[in-house]
């Protein structure tokens, strides 16, 4: 088969969609309109392969919720600056055009001009898509903050948002918490996801500040559910309603929410660090009596296979999965590991898990769950919950849309 020549610039109909996105504030950062000529195109002469390195952007959902899990993650929370709607619609106009250029394995030149910054930061210009999603999501205060409607937006906030209601043995820094946007983004090539996350934060300068960023990975065999840091299988459980209409009742938004909400979900974020000095030193029946599953398989007490179904009465009643038993809801795992050195205080090495979880109805499935946890679980011994969060995650976009936009302008 004949390849078509590499292509430098965008053709009359990527020009035109890239023009509908951004209409006429088609500037990307400070590199002004100049800069839609110096977008660099995939290569059209990859190999078929390449194609599967590419997750569109569009489509009925966001990408990243139900996309099986990539290696590597950044979770960024954002605080907007501005006071009016249209440094905001501004601000998601240049990020929806980044992000489909992005997650298409495209990227923006360098720049003619050696005295201006460039239009790209450029590490990854010789790089794949790697499978990158970004997906977005807005904190109770994007659509309030302290009883203030300050987009004039109040009136279309989800009917489940707000803030995860305090928990005991948690101690949360509210500095890593909370935020009126956050974007989740995920590759398999932690450079490509660095590449995303760092260009939509300097993009955002004058508009929005970087509140915090989080940063995680996760590895497994294909097909294999991944291991957490204390070793045991994390999202065994998304088994149960892996299909279209399982995510319909599990995952996405149902009746009663606005209409931008369709199609879209809630993300409930919490940061735990993992006491691994302790855990290290903790018998293996205790590790499994904490978890109720068998350390290796993975599968359940009294079951032999990872993905049998559970029975709650063969496991200690303060075990992580009786209680998640028992709560007798489901929610969409979609955790990540991290770690942040060594603790100067204490001299232990600084890490654990990045929960995420999507749900529809997090009053119903997830803060009865986490209260349960929290009180309850014999995990507690081992783990600390430092960050929170909860995010309304909008349906997916149509070409020609901007993030949002159904939000600020519908």
């Amino acid at each position: 088969m004949k390849h078509k020549p590499k292509q430098e610039g965008v053709s009359r109909r990527d020009f035109l969609k890239l023009s509908a996105i951004a209409g006429t504030g088609i500037a990307l950062g400070a590199a002004g309109v100049g800069a839609i000529a110096g977008i660099v195109k995939p290569d059209q002469a990859k190999t078929a392969s390449a194609e599967g390195e590419r997750i569109p952007l569009y489509g009925e959902h966001q990408a990243g919720i139900v996309t099986p899990q990539q290696t590597y993650m950044y979770l960024a929370s954002f605080q907007l600056t501005g006071s009016d709607r249209s440094s905001v619609i501004r601000l998601f106009k240049d990020w929806t055009k980044f992000c489909d250029l992005s997650t298409s394995g495209g990227t923006m030149k360098t720049g003619d001009n050696a005295l201006l910054p460039p239009s790209d930061t450029g590490e990854t210009l010789d790089l794949p898509a790697a499978k990158l999603t970004i997906t977005f999501g807005f904190g109770p205060s994007f659509f309030r903050e302290e009883g203030k409607d300050r987009f004039g937006i109040a009136a279309k906030a989800p009917r489940y948002l707000k803030d995860i209601p305090r928990m005991p043995r948690e101690s949360l820094d509210v500095s890593l918490s909370g935020g009126d946007v956050c974007i989740q983004v995920c590759a398999e090539d932690q450079q490509v996801a660095f590449h995303a996350v760092r260009n939509l934060i300097r993009m955002s300068t004058g508009y929005a500040t970087v509140k915090w960023l989080q940063e995680g990975f996760i590895s497994a065999t294909p097909g294999k559910t991944p291991r957490n840091l204390f070793g045991f299988k994390d999202g065994t459980a998304n088994s149960e309603h892996d299909s279209s209409s399982g995510y319909d009742e599990v995952i996405w938004a149902g009746e009663g929410e606005p209409a931008w909400m369709k199609g879209g979900s809630y993300l409930a974020y919490r940061k735990i660090r993992m006491l691994l000095e302790v855990w290290d030193r903790t018998s293996l029946k205790d590790q499994e009596d904490t978890f109720g599953r068998y350390k290796e398989s993975g599968a359940a007490y009294g079951k032999s296979g990872e993905f049998d179904a559970a029975d709650a009465t063969q496991m200690p009643a303060t075990s992580h999965v009786h209680l998640a038993k028992m709560s007798k809801q489901r929610i969409h795992r979609r955790a990540y590991s991290y770690t942040n050195g060594i603790d100067p205080r204490t001299g232990n090495v600084d890490a654990g898990l990045l929960f995420l979880s999507y749900q529809k109805n997090p009053d119903q499935q997830f803060i009865p769950m986490l209260r349960m946890m929290q009180s309850s679980d014999k995990l507690n011994e081992y783990t600390s919950h430092v960050a929170s969060g909860m995010f309304a995650c909008p349906g997916g976009l149509r070409e020609g849309q901007y993030i949002g936009q159904s939000i600020l302008e519908g």
